[in-house]
Parts: structure tokens; C-alpha cells; sequence
């Protein structure tokens, strides 16, 4: 009787002792927020640590102990202090370019703090989206054009469309042999529920001021002159496109390219759309030699939502740990 009541009492202490724990910590972390009004912080990665990582753990197993010694000393009898940097920045594209908020803050830690023999590297990943939104991506790598700091682009994967907007502002393009390359065109597509309203005895009404405020629209009947201006629209952006892979790419015959087709590597290379066929990891390793490689990432600011979130999740967690922890003490000594 007196052991149960001690345990239970234990528990009550427990939870008590938890609840004002998890106050004191929730408040903490309001003020903390409040506290801190940037809007994130730029994380830096030496590359040419972690290949020198790999390489050793990798001759760690396949060499002998004296001939391991033999290499790790010759490592450091040959190493040097490098100079100069290459930025390492990378992109994943959406329809929306969503990571420009990240790019636009890591190209001005890279422009703040760049000396004379700096390069930058992209690890571009992109088919493309909003005309808009891309175009705001490529002006941020303009950035680094404008300062005369050498920018290579590396693709992997893709670069079309929007994404080879992005791409022919670098000074070399590299990418491997089955990267998707091109789509230099602009499309426009919208379904028309018109007909199917009709006949289910629905009006839609639409006011404008301006005679091409809207030009096809989903739920009202769209007219060839409507269309006709849809169409104009899309031909001037598709000129805008063109002139602007022009500036970068002084070498490419636009106007054979601009079809709206991709290609895979090898042919893209024929055709100039890049410089050399290579792969991102290929790129690298041909530098480390010569130059320190940092990966530069921005990590935005955790909402005091999220870190809440994050905090409750552990803290129940816990609590169903120990909860599971006392019921199987209590079967196993019943």
C-alpha cells in the first residue's frame, strides 16, 4: 500500500515537474524569438574535407597500417594552403522558382565577402515555370555576372525552359550526357468550363475595365479574339526569352534552337546550348586541387509555430516513452 502510494505520488511529481518544464521552455523560446528578428542564416560546408574524408575512409580499409601511415603522411608533405574559393550554391526549381527567397540571400553572403580569383558554382536543377519568377532567379545570377566573379553552371539533370533561362547567364555551362537541355519556348494553357455550366444551368459573369484586363478565361466563353491576344502575349515573351539568351550566349544561334524541343547532352553540346559535357561531381573534384570548394545553403528562420511544434512532439514523445517504460516495469514485476 505504502510502495503504491509512494510510486503514484512519484508519478504526480513526474508530470508536475514535466508540465512546469515545458512552460518555462515554451516562454524561453517566444522570448528567444522575439529576441531574434533576423531571417536566417547562411550555413557553410567545406567540400574538400569531406572528399579528403571519403578518400581516407576508403584507403583506411583497403591499405595495410604501415601503408596507410606512408599515404597520410605524404598527404599532409603535399598539401598547400589554398587561396582562392569556389561558392558552391544549388537550386531545385518548381513552377514558381520557390527557392529564389534562398538563392537572392546566398549570392549576397558570396558577393560581401568574394575576393579577386573567386568562382561561383550553381548545381542547377529546373524545368522551368512562371515566366516572372525565373526571370527574377536569372537576374540574381546577373549578379554575379556584373561583378566579373566567374559563374559556372552545372546540370545534372535539367534545364529547360525557365531553367535554361537561368542557365545561359553563366559564363560555362557543363552538364552530363543525358542532361535535358532547352524547351526555349513559353505555353499558355487553360481549361474552359463554359459549356459543362451551361448545361448544368449555371451563369458566370465577369466585369473588366480595359479591353484585354482578361483575355481567355475558364468559366466565361472565350472568343478567336481573345485568343489572338493570348497568342501575341505569348509570341512577345517568347522574344523577350530569345533576346535575353542572345546577351548571355553570344555564340548560339537562337533562332535555331528557340522551337520549344529539348535535347539530351551530347546534342545540346553540338548545338551550343553548353560548353562541355560533365558531370557536377566530375566539375568538383577536377577543382579541389586548386581551389578551397564551399557549399554555401541558407537556412531560413524557424516560425515560433514550427518551433513549438517541433518542442510538443518531443515532449510527447518523452512522456509516452516513460508512460510504456512504467507499464512494462508493472507487468514484468506483477
Amino acid at each position: 500500500m505504502i510502495i503504491e502510494l509512494i510510486s503514484n505520488y512519484g508519478l504526480f511529481l513526474l508530470k508536475t515537474i514535466t508540465i512546469v518544464v515545458s512552460i518555462i521552455i515554451i516562454i524561453s523560446v517566444i522570448v528567444n524569438s522575439k529576441k531574434n528578428t533576423t531571417e536566417g542564416s547562411l550555413e557553410v560546408q567545406s567540400i574538400n574535407k569531406d572528399l579528403d574524408s571519403l578518400e581516407e575512409g576508403i584507403k583506411k580499409n583497403i591499405l595495410s597500417k604501415q601503408e596507410f601511415k606512408k599515404f597520410v603522411k605524404s598527404k599532409k608533405k603535399n598539401s598547400k594552403k589554398l587561396s582562392n574559393k569556389i561558392f558552391v550554391i544549388d537550386f531545385k526549381g518548381n513552377i514558381k522558382a520557390s527557392e529564389i527567397i534562398s538563392l537572392r540571400r546566398e549570392i549576397s553572403g558570396i558577393l560581401l565577402s568574394f575576393k579577386k580569383g573567386d568562382e561561383v558554382l550553381l548545381r542547377l536543377e529546373n524545368s522551368g515555370g512562371t515566366v516572372h519568377e525565373h526571370g527574377l532567379a536569372a537576374s540574381q545570377l546577373k549578379r554575379i555576372r556584373d561583378k566579373n566573379i566567374p559563374l559556372t553552371i552545372c546540370v545534372d539533370k535539367v534545364a529547360a525552359s525557365g531553367g535554361y533561362m537561368m542557365a545561359c547567364v553563366a559564363n560555362k555551362i557543363v552538364a552530363s550526357p543525358f542532361a535535358i537541355i532547352g524547351s526555349i519556348g513559353v505555353i499558355a494553357q487553360v481549361p474552359n468550363f463554359n459549356k459543362l455550366l451551361k448545361n448544368k444551368g449555371v451563369d458566370f459573369e465577369q466585369q473588366t475595365a480595359g479591353n484585354f484586363k482578361r483575355t481567355v478565361t475558364m468559366f466565361g466563353k472565350n472568343t478567336d479574339k481573345d485568343r489572338k491576344k493570348l497568342k501575341e502575349q505569348l509570341e512577345d515573351i517568347h522574344s523577350l526569352f530569345k533576346e535575353f539568351i542572345k546577351d548571355n550566349r553570344r555564340n548560339l544561334d537562337v533562332e535555331k534552337v528557340s522551337t520549344g524541343e529539348y535535347w539530351y547532352g551530347k546534342d545540346a553540346l553540338k548545338l551550343r546550348l553548353i560548353d562541355k559535357i560533365l558531370t557536377s561531381d566530375e566539375y568538383i573534384i577536377s577543382m579541389k586541387d586548386r581551389f578551397e570548394i564551399v557549399r554555401i545553403k541558407y537556412k531560413p528562420a524557424k516560425s515560433i509555430s514550427d518551433k513549438l511544434s517541433k518542442l510538443s512532439t518531443n515532449i510527447s514523445s518523452k512522456l509516452f516513452q516513460k508512460f510504456e517504460q512504467k507499464d512494462y516495469d508493472n507487468n514484468l514485476f506483477k
